[in-house]
């Protein structure tokens, strides 16, 4: 089984997650001068506003300054639409923090092939010299049906090789058009932590950690193998409910 991590409850779970966000950064400005993230939209966001900043400032050398942040995947609305990712966070999150750190905005009146290839022609140039680039985490949720990022079961998607970054315009769920990482962009991260909260993700999440090798065709998020990088799942009681021998924090 991957390394799983269970909370009495969601408000459990995000702290450490925040803590866990603050020491990989800090440990990542001190090591390298920088920290790189990718942050997913959903009920991360609102986690994150308000669990992340106190965090922030109980661990030393985090310093939001010298992050670069970039997105998972992003829907293609205006930035202030609601189901905009970037616009939660610059909303929510961004204003809460110490300092601004630097962001990599999705550019959706692109349009969606050309907005997926404008921002991984960005990324690359933010990755000198990694083909493909190891972000230093990776902040990832997962849907009742499996999926994660913009990776959706059965999608044609998740047979892509090529791209870092890829377009859909017939997204299952709405709003339809999206970007969205890749998986191998996502399996190239030095750290990835997948994050649960909720008993609609019960069935799903036995299924990815206790029936993954039985699994013929795995769910996208049961996909993320992180090449030589960390996978850790941190889920709330509800959502651990049906796995055989939940572990402690």
């Amino acid at each position: 089984m991957a390394a799983v991590s269970v909370f009495p409850s969601p408000g459990e779970l995000g702290a450490a997650l925040a803590r866990s966000v603050a020491e990989a950064a800090a440990e990542a400005v001190a090591s390298g001068g920088r920290f790189t993230l990718g942050l997913s939209g959903g009920s991360l966001v609102p986690l994150l506003a308000r669990e992340l900043p106190p965090a922030l400032g109980a661990v030393a050398g985090s310093e939001p300054s010298r992050w670069l942040v970039a997105f998972c995947d992003e829907r293609l609305v205006p930035p202030e639409h609601p189901e905009s990712t970037g616009g939660a966070y610059r909303a929510q999150l961004l204003p809460r923090l110490p300092a601004p750190p630097r962001v990599l905005w999705v550019r959706p009146e692109l349009g969606p092939a050309e907005a997926a290839r404008e921002y991984q022609g960005r990324l690359r140039q933010e990755f000198p010299g990694e083909d493909p680039p190891r972000f230093d985490l990776l902040l990832l949720g997962v849907g009742p049906d499996g999926h994660t990022a913009s990776l959706f079961p059965g999608h044609a998607l998740l047979q892509e090789q090529n791209s870092l970054i890829s377009f859909l315009e017939d997204s299952p769920k709405p709003p339809p058009q999206r970007v969205t990482m890749t998986l191998p962009l996502l399996n190239a991260a030095k750290s990835v932590l997948v994050v649960a909260t909720g008993a609609s993700k019960a069935p799903v999440l036995k299924r990815i950690l206790e029936q993954q090798d039985q699994d013929p065709d795995p769910v996208p998020a049961a996909r993320l193998r992180p090449r030589s990088g960390r996978l850790r799942w941190l889920l709330d009681r509800e959502a651990a409910a049906e796995l055989r021998e939940p572990p402690a924090p």
